[in-house]
């Protein structure tokens, strides 16, 4: 073997021996030998480039082809010419890809699911680019020594992200890689580096000293470079959230193959929403429930306190289960509930990487990409899913235990208890003897939670106020309890905090507390309903909500000890899929077992069968009446679109320029804009004055000042034509409504704005219509029969 192959097989080595740093970040590992393969060809590539011989830069150029194919090969052969010859679709693919990958590199803990098509790329791509770089410098340009550059940005980024036990492991794979090009380099390019490094042999003259120098500065060159390789990863920036997150938090990140997730903290922004000067509705909901004051939306559960704040933990992500989920954590079959079924739409602004449901959650409905976590029973937007314009359903329980059945829960799982209770050694003495102080007296744990509410909701003098700080640092808790002002986040973190230093488990949930009532049945949920409660874990119930934060959502009934409850159980009340006894691990189904679910082995639902069609297709003139009878269909289907399309045209197209033309073109514009707020859900009430009527407009659909002024614009013209002497025409009105129905079509979700468009509620009054008209053509048939049969009698 010439001295150039051997030194470019020293390149493929080094660069994979580095690249063996990556594999903690992704399971499968299987990877590497793709990464291999391809790596190998564009190592060859050089070879073969060098060997003819070409240009330096011809053989950069052509590697760098080479590379680019195999890439296109392997993630973009469907969207390239022939597989093979990349075009603008493959780079689109291409970048798309990347973009997944980044949405998946901040979604995913370690170790990331292989799965993920953008963050293969940008492993395999990476590894190659690397691959590139140290083969041009090592072997193209003879220089060994700058190329342990890139071979450092790869295990320095690799190290900085690892949080394994085994670092020093790749660290010495890769350093050995390193040394082994170093060595191979030769001699006397060596000896050059070496008069530079390590001056003059110390053997005096002789061919001794010719080979000793290389390997002692080769050693030297070696030590200086795997020293920085060890101190870089030190000085980098710490990164934190998803595939990013170091701090290594959490319960753990497991090996489940539904990847893990690690979330970031939802409560950024939550004091933001709640002092937003416009109250924007972010979700529309629709319940089959009579009563909405329990009707929380949940987001996520902050399970890991660390003495500064809390922030959900690491947990394994899996398929959405079909059918029912399994019955949560805790429910035991003699706690009452019932069944609820709930329609979600969400804002088309409102981008929410995690699902708002009622807990606890008993099925969902849902397009898109989604992952259920299920010790929290919550939904995780998967390869960049999120709420953004999303109408779905949910199914869950309405959990109605009684005072005394929380009374009387026994204790919960050791485990379960031994993590729902960890404090750090950081936090303030001054809160467990406050807990022990406002709970003394207290029987049992269920008292103590309602003590805990009642003194921050009722007289232990808190105030509320969102001006206050979120606050940061082991005393922000202690701050809290002496300032006694803030709001839901930091009732929520105290109580919670306290409860476990009680020996309770508790967690806090963030989400929105109940909307506001509509006139249409449903409830809007608005930026300023975000809030966060807290959780505490009562055995054969579950997790349970309490209200610790005043003038804020709802209390639970079961939390107000006046009210007298039952105890007695009525066996016809629990859910047919309840267990036989409380369990604290979600139920397995018949077809699965919970080992295959760790290693996702379960099998999903297959696609159907296509069709086996014949050789002879269909008659052209079956394709022709197939295709007249599906445009029929068609027309059908768009005839309320187009009629209001058409009907908007002539109300609000051209008209007479005289006083005579002003009160029909009035009338015609307020018409237009009431069905438009018709179409929009706001049903027209024809006994207001349009006044009233405009007022009622602005108020249903969250007019913002502009579009509420149009309103107003036009229904003063109204009364100017319908009560004036002599009416007379308003310039732009037409204007007037474009910018109404512009201020509607901004507050309401997608769905209503498609069903406005495809659907319109207006259209009714072409039913109507049609039926006055009939109404009208049987009372004049009717008038003329007397006529006819007194004419026949004439004639007679």
């Amino acid at each position: 073997m010439s001295g150039g192959a051997r030194l470019a097989l020293c390149a493929w080595a080094a660069t994979l021996m580095a690249a063996c740093a990556l594999l903690p970040l992704v399971d499968p590992a299987t990877w590497i030998l793709q990464a291999a393969l391809l790596l190998a060809v564009q190592s060859a590539v050089g070879a073969a480039a060098r060997r003819v011989p070409l240009a330096r830069p011809l053989t950069i150029a052509a590697q760098a082809l080479v590379t680019l194919v195999l890439l296109t090969l392997v993630f973009a052969r469907q969207h390239a010419l022939a597989g093979l010859v990349p075009g603008p679709q493959a780079f689109q693919h291409f970048a798309d890809l990347l973009r997944q990958g980044g949405d998946d590199i901040a979604r995913y803990a370690i170790p990331a699911p292989l799965e993920s098509d953008g963050i293969r790329l940008m492993l395999v791509g990476g590894v190659l680019v690397i691959g590139l770089l140290v083969d041009t410098l090592a072997v193209t340009f003879r220089s060994a020594a700058p190329a342990g550059l890139p071979l450092l940005a790869l295990y320095s980024v690799a190290a900085g992200l690892s949080e394994g036990g085994t670092d020093w492991l790749w660290f010495l794979i890769a350093a050995a890689g390193y040394l082994m090009l170093l060595l191979a380099e030769g001699r006397d390019r060596l000896s050059q580096w070496g008069r530079v490094f390590g001056g003059a042999p110390r053997t005096p003259g002789g061919e001794q000293a010719g080979v000793v120098a290389p390997v002692r500065t080769g050693r030297r060159i070696g030590a200086f470079a795997l020293g920085i390789a060890l101190v870089v990863p030190l000085a980098l920036p710490a990164m934190d959230g998803g595939l990013l997150d170091s701090a290594g938090t959490g319960v753990g990140s497991g090996t489940g193959g539904g990847g893990t997730i690690s979330a970031v903290n939802p409560l950024v922004s939550l004091r933001d929403s709640l002092n937003v000067d416009e109250n924007r509705q972010v979700l529309s909901v629709e319940t089959d429930t009579d009563d909405i004051s329990d009707l929380y939306l949940r987001i996520v559960s902050l399970d890991d306190f660390d003495g500064t704040t809390w922030k959900p933990s690491k947990r394994n992500i899996t398929a959405v289960p079909d059918g029912t989920f399994p019955t949560p954590i805790g429910l035991g079959p003699e706690t009452r509930r019932t069944q609820t079924r709930t329609t979600i739409s969400a804002a088309d602004w409102y981008a929410q990487d995690w699902l708002p449901m009622p807990y606890p959650p008993s099925g969902v409905r849902i397009a898109g990409n989604w992952r259920y976590e299920p010790v929290g029973m919550t939904l995780v937007g998967d390869h960049g899913q999120n709420t953004r314009g999303l109408t779905y359903e949910v199914r869950s329980l309405n959990v109605q235990p009684t005072a005394d059945q929380l009374a009387a829960a026994p204790q919960p799982p050791t485990a379960l208890k031994r993590e729902y209770t960890e404090l750090p050694d950081s936090l303030p003495d001054v809160v467990s003897r406050v807990a022990r102080q406002v709970t003394a007296g207290a029987a049992n744990p269920y008292e103590q939670a309602v003590k805990l509410q009642e003194y921050f909701a009722i007289n232990g003098g808190f105030e509320y106020d969102t001006q206050v700080k979120v606050g940061s640092g082991s005393q922000a808790i202690a701050r809290f309890l002496e300032d006694k002002q803030g709001f839901c986040v930091h009732f929520s973190f105290a109580m919670a905090a306290m409860a476990r230093s009680l020996g309770i488990p508790a967690r806090v949930a963030v989400g929105f507390a109940p909307g506001s009532p509509q006139a249409d049945g449903s409830v809007s949920v608005g930026l300023r309903d975000a809030h966060a409660w807290p959780e505490v874990y009562f055995e054969g119930v579950g997790w349970t909500r309490f209200e610790p934060t005043p003038t804020r959502g709802s209390t639970p009934s079961y939390t107000v000890t006046e009210v007298p409850g039952s105890s007695v159980p009525d066996p016809a009340l629990p859910s047919r899929n309840s267990q036989a006894e409380p369990s604290a691990a979600p139920s397995e189904s018949e077809s699965c077992s919970a080992q295959d679910k760790r290693l996702d082995a379960c099998a999903s639902e297959s696609a159907a069968a296509a069709p086996v069609t014949g050789g002879n297709g269909p008659k052209w003139y079956a394709v022709l009446a197939w295709a007249a009878g599906g445009l029929a269909v068609l027309l059908v289907l768009l005839a309320p679109m187009l009629w209001r399309l058409r009907t908007r045209t002539v109300r609000l197209g051209a008209h007479g320029r005289t006083e005579a033309d002003a009160g029909p073109h009035t009338l015609a514009v307020w018409q237009e804009l009431t069905d438009t707020a018709w179409d929009f859900g706001i049903t027209p009430e024809e006994s207001q004055t349009p006044r009233k009527a405009a007022a009622r407009i602005i108020r249903l659909g969250h007019l913002d000042p502009t579009a509420a002024a149009a309103v107003h614009r036009v229904a003063d013209a109204v009364e100017q034509v319908l009560y004036a002497p002599r009416p007379r025409l308003t310039a732009g009105l037409t204007e007037d409504v474009h910018r109404a129905s512009a201020g509607l079509r901004a507050t309401v979700s997608r769905g209503t704005r498609l069903r406005a468009l495809v659907a319109p509620r207006s259209t009714v009054r072409v039913a109507w219509a049609v039926s006055a008209r009939w109404a009208g053509l049987r009372e004049r048939a009717a008038a003329a029969r007397p006529t006819l049969r007194k004419a026949s009698g004439q004639q007679g």
